[in-house]
């Protein structure tokens, strides 16, 4: 990873025949270090902005500058430590798998690429730092999951008790918009530490039991994950919340103010900000089959998308075999012995970039090359049915729900530990 330097104009040099002193200039500031990494003032200062406009935007009123200052701070001091975890893991964003991201972006918008880029330089910024940015994002979340998901464990038994409730939960099925703000609480705190902690949850209680707003309260209090964005936690079931919210949520009506709720990492408040109901609907499966090619030190990215575009163009004349190009080239281990084969399966819950290319397809069809996260594929949609899944879904959904409510925990315990084995010094 290439670490961000403070940037000075050198000193010019005297010489004896014009003694000229040249001003040192600074062009940014470095605010915090991070281990060998930095954030520097520039970075927070771009933060400190979007928020601004997005408040001015939904006439939300935020809290002092100062305030605003050591969320950024926070937030950026995270990223670094997951941008040194990844480039300890040697995890690279490449810019085919950039690119894939930010055409289905701006697909989901109704447009194409230069319809997003046009949007982004309307606002002043440059295209070519919001894709950096977009990378980042991708990065950090693929570092996220690859560091957590080994941490989570799921048994059978935890999957038949889930189903039991939710079977009895039938009809009560009910989402809840969750606002969360988090007075944090030190590991190493002491009983007056802990006490201050939580006059301090009371009085922003007493704050949001008076009317004040949520939003504003949160960016300025909570030192939750989604603090910079209001609190706002989202639409979750009872089941995808951590244990410790959902005991406390369940049977809540709108606009009730919940907590001081202490757990390990501080004291919760929670708003419930809106509840709706759930419906299961029948599920969409297809059967596909597909060749993955990884790109490598040895193989490009372009090789790879070639290697794949040839395979396609062999097979739409007939000169190939799907299964046997599978067999001999594929790279997927679960699949390519089986002539790259997936058995019945819900599009939904593959990658986007898979999930779209073969929701894009009629049966029979082979996609042209594309890119996800994976590596590049091609796929073939070889059926398509609606299927009556009831007791799978269930189990799926059941798996699905735990994952979700053990992820937002461990991942909460993964990033408290990685920032106490951390050397971080904020510069007053």
């Amino acid at each position: 990873m290439n670490l961000k330097k403070l940037l000075l104009v050198p000193i010019l040099s005297i010489t004896l025949a014009q003694p000229v002193w040249a001003e040192r200039v600074q062009l940014d500031k470095v605010v915090a270090t991070v281990n060998d990494g930095v954030v520097l003032k520039s970075e927070v200062d771009k933060i400190l902005n979007r928020v601004k406009e997005q408040a001015e935007q939904q006439n939300t009123e935020l809290p002092s500058d100062n305030v605003l200052r050591i969320q950024a701070i926070e937030k950026l001091i995270d990223q670094v430590l997951m941008e040194q975890m990844a480039a300890r893991m040697g995890m690279e964003i490449s810019d085919a798998q950039l690119d894939q991201t930010l055409a289905s972006m701006a697909k989901d918008q109704g447009g194409s690429i230069a319809d997003l880029r046009n949007s982004i330089e309307a606002t002043g910024e440059s295209f070519q730092a919001y894709r950096e940015e977009i990378r980042t994002e991708i990065m950090v979340s693929q570092v996220q999951r690859a560091a957590v998901d080994r941490r989570i464990y799921i048994s059978p038994q935890e999957i038949a008790n889930l189903q039991q409730i939710l079977a009895q939960q039938t009809g009560q099925s009910e989402e809840y918009d969750i606002g969360h703000i988090l007075i944090k609480v030190d590991s190493k705190a002491n009983p007056e530490d802990i006490e201050d902690a939580r006059e301090r949850a009371e009085k922003v209680i007493e704050f949001l039991n008076e009317g004040r707003e949520f939003k504003r309260i949160a960016i300025a209090s909570s030192s939750g994950a989604k603090a910079l964005d209001g609190g706002q936690l989202g639409w979750m079931g009872i089941n995808e919340m951590p244990t410790l919210f959902a005991e406390a949520v369940k049977g809540k009506k709108k606009d009730d103010i919940i907590g001081p709720l202490r757990s390990g990492a501080g004291f919760h408040i929670l708003k419930v900000q809106d509840i709706r109901g759930r419906q299961v609907v029948e599920r969409v499966e297809m059967r596909s089959r597909h060749i993955l090619i990884k790109p490598s030190i040895i193989l490009s990215e372009e090789k790879a998308r070639d290697m794949l575009a040839g395979f396609v163009t062999d097979l739409r004349n007939g000169d190939a075999d799907f299964a046997e190009l599978a067999k001999e080239h594929s790279e997927d281990p679960g699949s390519a012995l089986k002539g790259g084969e997936y058995d019945w399966t819900d599009p939904t819950t593959y990658v986007p970039a898979f999930r779209d290319a073969l929701m894009s397809l009629e049966q029979n069809e082979i996609s042209e090359p594309f890119r996800s996260t994976f590596g590049w594929h091609i796929v073939q949609l070889l059926d398509k049915r609606v299927a009556d899944k009831t007791e799978q879904a269930k189990a799926n959904r059941a798996h699905q729900l735990l994952f979700r409510r053990k992820f937002k925990e461990e991942s909460f315990k993964w990033m408290r530990e990685m920032r106490e084995q951390a050397h971080v010094e904020v510069i007053d």
